[in-house]
């Protein structure tokens, strides 16, 4: 009994001997977090699976490709992003920086689209190798439609007339809450951005009914639906005849908003316009000469389409992106340079029977040239340092949990029993309204928001309740 305690009592000691190493390797920044568990944040990204991402990363990662984030901002701070954030502006007039994000919605968008992923550890983007160009469109909740609108529109516009190739917009207005010029402006802006050969997403909304956001609702946007792990129309999505697309918005993990740490479990179609700007970012980056038009053209032809009902369907558009299907069997037919299928769609459906059809907006033919202009170059202070001290704490935690994890091991070892791995933690997400405020049911009267991000209450995975429709027209 003497000679196990003391070998228990050595096997202890080297431990401690281990975790003080280790503390100390961590607080200098020579290790990275510990190796993935049998619940990685990887792991949960069910959708890179899904859609074959190991696979099409082989061939495009997004190299040469830039994404507009319309958003409330993107931290460049945050490690899976870092690197990978222009300069940017911030429109909303607050002052700040675009490369912050203070409610940590267009961060989360972000790492959706380029995030590097920490070895399993953090969010994978889905196209890892995408640059960032931030454009704060928001700051609060309560702007009135006659800002909104036109910060909005500048944005778009700024967005065309930079090197960026790809806008997405996981935000959106209730159509009802914008009034005719405040559209009117989106369009114009969309218009512009359209004949500059941009390619353009945006979320259909979150408020489950009937009436797609504006400014996904504007002609010549692909308005993005958001699907669940079954390929359903997920509960949540909005519909209307303006849909697009459809891509996984449902149980995605991100980083956790409103300030709280971690990886929270999340659904809204601001992930699903993420995702689908990202699968235009791998298709673009195999085919750099191609327009956005071509681009957009392919993703709807090799799109997952609706089982019943019409197409466009209603609730998932011309169908769910596979871009797999272009980027490793060579699917797809790009067809014309200078047409937007969804411009030449909606005017083909308003025509009167026997009428000539029209080509749609035009657009340059080439893909966006050149070097970035100065306002939207990477900036030497974005990845300077203001990360260091995070992942110094989160070293010596990861100290601590290794220290557990051994505590544990020893412990059973005594007794006899296997150890097992610790869960993961995505901290107690209860449901939030998202970075921009309540959801439209409890906004004041006529206000108009920043779609919200939903993130749903319990543990990982959630119960889905009442089984979402089907993906065609019901």
């Amino acid at each position: 009994m003497g000679g196990m305690q003391t070998r228990f009592n050595n096997a202890r000691k080297r431990a401690v001997t281990i975790i003080s190493l280790l503390a100390s390797l961590l607080a200098f920044g020579s290790v990275v977090a510990p190796a993935a568990t049998a619940d990685t944040i990887r792991e949960r990204q069910w959708y890179l699976d899904r859609m074959h991402a190991e696979d099409m990363w082989k061939v495009s990662t997004g190299k040469g490709i830039t994404v507009a984030v319309l958003d409330g901002g993107v931290d460049a701070s945050v490690p899976e992003l870092r690197g990978k954030v222009l300069r940017g502006k911030n429109l909303a007039g607050s002052g700040r920086d675009a490369r912050t994000d203070p409610k940590g919605h267009g961060t989360a968008m972000a790492m959706l689209i380029a995030g590097s992923g920490l070895h399993g550890q953090g969010i994978q983007g889905l196209a890892p190798d995408v640059r960032i160009l931030p454009l704060t469109v928001s700051g609060n909740t309560q702007e009135l439609v006659g800002t909104s609108a036109p910060i909005l529109a500048s944005a778009i516009r700024y967005a065309a007339d930079s090197n960026a190739q790809i806008i997405n917009m996981s935000i959106g207005f209730v159509k009802h809450a914008t009034d005719e010029q405040g559209r009117r402006q989106i369009q114009q802006a969309v218009d512009y951005a359209v004949e500059h050969g941009k390619l353009l997403f945006a979320s259909a909304g979150n408020d489950g009914e009937s009436g797609i956001y504006y400014p996904a609702a504007a002609e010549g946007i692909a308005a993005v639906a958001a699907i669940d792990r079954n390929v359903n129309h997920a509960r949540f999505s909005s519909y209307g005849p303006e849909m697009a697309l459809a891509a996984p918005g449902d149980d995605m993990p991100i980083r956790c908003l409103d300030g709280e740490t971690g990886y929270c479990r999340s659904g809204g179609t601001s992930q699903a316009a993420a995702i689908a700007s990202a699968s235009a970012a791998l298709i673009w980056s195999k085919h750099p000469t191609w327009t956005g038009n071509q681009v957009l053209r392919v993703l709807i032809e090799t799109a997952g389409k609706p089982t019943t009902g019409k197409v466009p369907s209603r609730y998932i558009g011309y169908g769910s992106i596979r871009p797999r299907l272009n980027i490793l069997e060579n699917k797809g037919d790009p067809g014309p340079a200078d047409v937007n299928p969804l411009v030449a769609a909606r005017q083909a459906q308003t025509q009167p029977s026997g009428s000539p059809s029209t080509a749609g907006s035009p657009s340059p033919g080439t893909a966006p040239k050149g070097e970035a202009p100065s306002d939207t170059e990477a900036s030497g202070s974005s990845d300077s340092g203001s990360s260091a001290l995070p992942w110094v704490i989160g070293g010596v935690g990861a100290a601590v949990v290794i220290g557990a994890v051994l505590f544990v091991v020893l412990r059973r070892r005594r007794a006899g029993t296997p150890p097992t791995a610790p869960p993961l933690s995505f901290g107690a997400p209860p449901y939030a309204s998202g970075p921009y405020g309540a959801p439209p049911s409890q906004l004041p009267g006529g206000q108009p928001h920043v779609q919200p991000h939903q993130q749903s209450q319990g543990p990982w995975p959630p119960s889905h309740g009442a089984a979402p429709p089907p993906p065609g027209d019901r």
